[in-house]
């Protein structure tokens, strides 16, 4: 199968999943969104550590692929100050109390209007957040196009609890449940941006795509390790979250061992 099509496969599906779920549950609790988006960052500390980076050592060096991961990690940290500088008029990071005030949406928001804003915003991080995991889903089916059917199904798994964060605030700003899960199948195509960019870069030479995966796996550990893991543990209030993200590593790694 193309990566590209791959590609949007794992990143609308995912995040439809993610809003089906919501549509069919409800959202029930910041520390349920904390627990879910914990488990999600695990399987992406595993894809980082299992797959992208072995690999990209194995195609050219580790110093290589020390490039690509800060190149990776700065990118996002540059696209990060932005919006914060943006949303809060300063570029100061800081932790929050909800998943709203997570993905830069100002003050706490309990009317129709701002939950219905801060999905939007939502949708355009985790749109962000997406471009990455494509980028490491086109280097890796142009490499290997076993290794990219492994990544797609391992981030389409990812995806679903970032499709639950999008659709709920959406959900309770007032959009219909369909009006919503068509919206967060929005945020998950931009999957397919990062994979257009990684097949291209990975098709210049095999340095080129040793740097394509070590800048995958520095944008995706930057996401995780910086954002992720860390406010979901403010939103759950307690230390469950890190068990999560320890059973979804653990899970990606099986995964990965199976599937690849």
């Amino acid at each position: 199968m193309n990566i590209i099509l791959m590609s949007l496969i794992a990143g609308v599906v995912g995040m439809g999943i993610g809003g089906l779920l919501t549509a069919a549950v409800g959202s029930k609790s910041d520390k349920m969104t904390g627990i879910f988006l914990s488990f999600s960052g695990g399987v992406m500390i595993s894809i980082a550590f299992v797959e992208l980076i072995p690999e990209a050592v194995e195609l050219a060096n580790i110093s290589i692929m020390v490039v690509g991961l800060f190149v990776g990690a700065l990118l996002v940290f540059g696209l990060h100050y932005l919006m914060d500088y943006i949303s809060r008029s300063g570029g100061k990071s800081k932790l929050h109390d909800t998943f709203a005030e997570y993905f830069h949406s100002g003050d706490v928001i309990s009317k129709k209007s701002g939950m219905l804003r801060a999905g939007m915003i939502m949708l355009f991080a985790i749109g962000l957040h997406n471009v990455p995991e494509g980028l490491a889903m086109g280097a890796a089916g142009n490499y290997d196009a076993r290794l990219g059917l492994t990544l797609a199904i391992i981030i389409g798994l990812h995806n679903i609890p970032e499709g639950m964060a999008v659709s709920a605030p959406l959900m309770l700003g007032g959009l219909s449940k369909l009006k919503a899960i068509m919206i967060t199948l929005i945020a998950g195509s931009t999957t397919v941006l990062g994979a257009v960019v990684g097949v291209l870069i990975g098709g210049i030479s095999e340095i080129a795509i040793a740097l394509s995966f070590g800048a995958a796996a520095g944008a995706m550990l930057y996401v995780v390790l910086g954002e992720i893991l860390p406010q979901s543990i403010v939103m759950s209030k307690d230390r469950i979250p890190t068990i999560f993200a320890f059973l979804g590593l653990v899970v990606g790694m099986f995964f990965t061992k199976v599937l690849h």
